[in-house]
């Protein structure tokens, strides 16, 4: 299991911790140093079945700054995974990838059920 982090961010700190206390292994990626690809993220776009909007760190100031709310409603696909793989910051973290599952964000009950339970 891949798990991107920046290790500044305090949910990605809850995830760390709540991954260890639950045993799952994982490999830990920062995810500012070490940007996902376009082709990293356009494969694991396609295998979440989530919208693209979901994989973008919306509080960001990066997302913000660049007024990318009223931005990303006219850009294709790809310019947008493109735009995603360009800085590590824009993209929503933590990032879950095990397989054909690809989480966003750290919601506990989530996480639970797919990485537990499942």
């Amino acid at each position: 299991m891949l798990f991107l982090e920046y290790p500044k961010c305090s949910t990605c700190k809850k995830a760390k911790k709540w991954l260890d206390e639950n045993n799952i292994e994982y490999t830990d990626r920062d995810i500012k140093l070490d940007n996902p690809s376009f082709e990293e993220l356009k494969k694991w776009y396609e295998n979440s079945g989530l919208a693209l909007k979901k994989f973008f760190n919306t509080s960001g100031m990066i997302y913000r700054d660049s007024g990318l709310k009223d931005k990303l409603p006219n850009m294709s696909e790809d310019e947008q995974l493109k735009l995603l793989a360009s800085d590590g910051m824009l993209v929503k973290r933590p990032l879950v990838i095990s397989g054909n599952t690809v989480l966003t964000g750290f919601r506990e009950k989530e996480w639970e059920e797919s990485l537990i339970n499942n």
